[in-house]
């Protein structure tokens, strides 16, 4: 199996913020807006040096929308920013009006999603974002797993012809990716060849994932582990290919199991190649106040519950 070390733990949404500040630098039709949470998205050193370009609109996220749609009529490419329960839940009419229906190139960039926002509590921690934007015709949606994916996600997606819904989040994680990466919407990665059973993961659980692969390899299972950045539209070849080897499948999501990446992948599996699968992610259920961690241990969101899943179906792969 391949193996990932990192050098350091960061956030994401720094990711963002780098990609955002690239951005300024090379496209001058990028513009920013943000709901009052500057410092949170990590939007500060793009407001700083291109204040002609950042639009500061307050606690004001649906304005924020349809702000963002209106600019794009006139050749501007809009990154609007603020948390994901704010950036979906509160302003999902204006999404669905002003932005998908008018298929708007509108990119909407959201920090804090999940759990694992952490004490803030069920309030802020949307675990419904993905269901709701992947539904909206021609929405892209990606979910991104460390900070170099979420750099390289943010600078691609402004050579994307259409809206876009980029979720990413709060704590310092492990960053594995490659520096300076290639994003590819659409396209998954394979991070390490298994022959028994496939995790197919995204956003925070991807490291969680190559963790319960490295269990499992303990344990004489070999997984295979891949990243689905890009939740719509989903690789559906790298799915079926990865379910034909192994004929097990586990999906990973730091998201309800209704509505998110497994839904997806079931879908696909069962039109193309039938297999046992398991679903990691949340059972129905808001979250509760909590650091990331206890978060990710109780909702059963770790690499120990990754395991965990991985035996349960390869007990039902063997029947």
């Amino acid at each position: 199996m391949k193996t990932y070390t990192f050098k350091e733990k960061i956030d994401t949404r720094s990711g963002f913020g780098a990609g955002l500040t690239e951005l300024g630098k090379s496209n001058s039709n990028v513009v920013a807006l943000c709901a009052d949470l500057t410092g949170s998205l990590k939007m500060d050193d793009f407001k700083n040096n291109h204040p002609d370009r950042f639009f500061q609109v307050g606690i004001a996220e649906a304005n924020m929308m349809g702000m963002a749609a209106g600019l794009t009529i006139g050749g501007k490419i809009p990154f609007t920013g603020t948390f994901a329960n704010f950036s979906t839940g509160r302003v999902y009419d204006q999404i669905r009006q002003s932005v998908a229906y008018s298929h708007k190139n509108v990119k909407i960039c959201a920090s804090h999603a999940g759990v694992t926002l952490g004490e803030d509590g069920a309030t802020h921690q949307i675990l419904e974002d993905i269901g709701l934007m992947k539904m909206l015709p021609g929405m892209t949606v990606i979910n991104t797993c460390d900070y170099n994916q979420t750099k390289a996600a943010t600078i691609g997606i402004a050579d994307h012809n259409g809206p876009v819904y980029l979720r990413f989040g709060r704590p310092k994680v492990p960053n594995f990716t490659e520096d300076n990466q290639k994003f590819v919407i659409g396209k998954g990665v394979l991070l390490s060849p298994g022959t028994d059973v496939s995790l197919i993961a995204t956003g925070h659980l991807v490291w969680e994932a190559l963790e319960a692969a490295k269990a499992l390899h303990e344990q004489g299972v070999s997984a295979e582990v891949i990243n689905i950045h890009t939740i719509k539209p989903l690789d559906e070849k790298l799915v079926v290919e990865s379910a034909k080897r192994t004929g097990a499948v586990v999906s990973c999501e730091e998201h309800n199991f209704l509505g998110g990446l497994g839904e997806s992948i079931a879908r696909t599996l069962s039109q193309h190649q039938p297999t046992p699968q398991e679903f990691v992610a949340t059972q129905d259920t808001f979250g509760e106040s909590g650091t990331p961690a206890q978060l990710l241990e109780k909702y059963g969101l770790n690499a120990k519950a990754i395991t965990e899943a991985a035996q349960r179906v390869l007990a039902r792969k063997k029947k």
